[in-house]
């Protein structure tokens, strides 16, 4: 019989070592800076010691990253000494932009990555850029250098852009 632990303190350890990994596609942002970490349970019983279980969601469903993401996590845990480590990957609920941390979405921005805004659910013109500020842009394409961006253009400095897109 497992025992769910909820030693707060080697909890609080496993999201300080998860928030050292970097999400491949974005290195400026940390797994816990987009939001996908759900959960942690440490499960400990007189047969199973050093159990981890972590949750983590996909921002897009068929996220190419998200095996590299599970790869780093087991790694990194088993550095630190658990010896039996479970990645679920959860589907419901589905992973939303506003899982990312305030200072995520400003981390995006100062690495030149428009960060998501409600106001713009689908990429449209008038996206702030992140090089100069200005919301006189324009679309180029839905579709950016990964499928969470899409690429935009300042009309004022004439930067091209990634747009993080909302949902």
């Amino acid at each position: 019989m497992k025992a769910l632990v909820t030693d707060p303190n080697e909890i609080q350890e496993c999201y300080a070592l998860l928030a050292t990994i970097h999400d491949p596609e974005i290195p400026v942002l940390s797994i816990l800076d987009l939001g996908i970490v759900r959960n942690i349970e440490l499960l400990h019983s007189l047969q199973t010691e050093g159990h981890i279980r972590v949750t983590i969601t996909a921002t897009y469903t068929g996220c190419p990253a998200m095996d590299t993401i599970a790869a780093l996590i087991r790694m990194e845990l088993l550095k630190k000494g658990y010896k039996t480590i479970e990645i679920i990957s959860a589907i419901a609920p589905a992973w939303t932009t506003d899982w990312m941390s305030q200072e995520g979405k400003e981390k995006l921005k100062a690495y030149g990555i428009a960060p998501p805004d409600k106001r713009f659910a689908i990429p449209v013109d008038g996206i702030e850029c992140p090089q100069c500020g200005s919301s006189n842009t324009r679309l180029l394409s839905e579709f950016g250098s990964t499928a969470c961006k899409s690429l935009l253009q300042c009309n004022n400095c004439a930067e091209p852009f990634d747009y993080f897109k909302c949902h």
